[in-house]
């Protein structure tokens, strides 16, 4: 009863919190938006019409076309998948391998934890570009690698918090109390612990999908990433640079798009925060 009266005091709070409610109605709208477009739009993401290169925005093309006649909203919003795609598959990649380490090295501390953490903050401590461009440069271009190198980008950050966070807990009394009623480590950490921690954990998870879109579409922008003509933010504000003058249209509305699904959803992860976070539930009561 305590869990539910707990879950439906989170819940409360999110739905209460204006922050969350932002973030959520622009992750939505852009949710809908790229539904409809793939419904009603006539124009394949691929689609070149060389009659109409750099159209300004008009009922025909919203958001104009670009220096190959494509027009750039069905792009967009078809790149809108392949970088929520590549970012979400780094993050759930990096959150699984981050959060067991952690977990594994918070739990059974000593030797071991210094161990691991030791690598974990030597792997903290490249700048994150640099880290992203070696591993492209080893695994080679496209999307599968630029996931990767967000994967790797997160594993510390991941295992740094579930380790502090598993630490902390393991001298709880209800995991003394599974320990003394025989069960594994392995059940412990999945049935006792993790259930305990996955909240800052999706917090994390919702605000490191942001930069994992900023994150492809830098590499993709510097030629790195997702290679052409498949779209991608990116590749199409890479393209919008070299024509920037006859066409700004294709930079600057694709950047406001790219903007526009970040700021969504930082909101909605500073929401999550203030509704999973305990303390600051009391703090705002």
């Amino acid at each position: 009863m305590a869990g539910r009266r707990t879950a439906s005091g989170m819940w409360h709070t999110l739905r209460t919190n204006r922050v969350a409610q932002a973030g959520t109605a622009m992750i939505l709208s852009a949710l809908l938006g790229i539904v409809l477009v793939q419904l009603l739009s006539p124009y394949g993401a691929t689609t070149k019409d060389y009659m109409a290169i750099l159209r300004p925005p008009s009922l025909a093309h919203p958001f104009g076309t670009d220096s190959f006649g494509q027009d750039v909203l069905t792009r967009v919003v078809y790149g809108a998948q392949v970088s929520l795609l590549i970012s979400f598959a780094g993050l759930v990649l990096g959150g699984l391998i981050g959060t067991t380490i952690g977990m594994v090295s918070g739990f059974w501390g000593g030797v071991l934890d210094a161990v691991i953490m030791r690598f974990i903050d030597l792997l903290y401590s490249f700048p994150t570009y640099v880290l992203a461009l070696c591993l492209m440069l080893l695994l080679g271009y496209g999307g599968r690698s630029v996931s990767l190198a967000i994967a790797l980008i997160y594993v510390p950050n991941f295992a740094r918090l579930a380790r502090s966070m598993t630490a902390s807990l393991r001298e709880e009394n209800y995991v003394t109390a599974a320990r003394l009623m025989g069960q594994g480590p392995a059940r412990i950490l999945l049935r006792e612990i993790l259930p305990n921690i996955a909240a800052p954990l999706l917090v994390q998870f919702s605000a490191g999908l942001g930069f994992g879109i900023i994150m492809e579409a830098g590499l993709s922008f510097v030629g790195l990433g997702v290679q052409p003509p498949t779209p991608s933010l990116g590749v199409m504000m890479a393209d919008g640079k070299d024509y920037f003058q006859r066409g700004p249209w294709v930079l600057t509305l694709t950047g406001l798009s790219v903007a526009w699904i970040i700021l969504g959803l930082n909101l909605l992860g500073d929401g999550l925060r203030d509704a999973l976070d305990p303390r600051l539930r009391r703090r705002a009561s």
